[in-house]
């Protein structure tokens, strides 16, 4: 299972920064990764997607470009396209992060059921 996500993300993060790259330069053309800027603010539109998916679910909404799916959805698609041209662009190796954060979750002693249920334990 986890060599299937780590081939799928190692896929899906180059063909997403492919289609997005167009949003890697200002308007004159020029990198932006030369803005020591650019990564927190990429990061804090990543956060503006999960805004929304969680105001859409608050409210119940449909989404605006795609009616025919529940706005939560679209804009937790949105948060994943952006999440995975933003490493792209750094250069970051998501699917091996994602795949050892896996594998270490799955050990921790705080995920445990037993430890959840206990006094002072993680309840979500």
């Amino acid at each position: 299972m986890k060599h299937k996500i780590y081939e799928a993300v190692k896929i899906l993060q180059p063909a997403i920064h492919e289609a997005n790259k167009h949003w890697w330069s200002d308007n004159n053309g020029i990198d932006i990764k030369t803005n020591p800027l650019t990564f927190s603010n990429k990061l804090l539109l990543i956060v503006s997607e999960l805004c929304e998916s969680m105001e859409a679910d608050r409210t119940d909404s449909m989404d605006k470009h795609l009616p025919h799916r529940h706005g939560r959805e679209v804009e937790l698609a949105d948060a994943i396209l952006r999440l995975f041209d933003l490493g792209a662009g750094y250069e970051m190796d998501l699917a091996g992060a994602i795949v050892e954060k896996m594998e270490y979750n799955a050990t921790r002693d705080d995920h445990k059921l037993e430890n959840r249920k206990a006094v002072g334990g993680k309840a979500y």
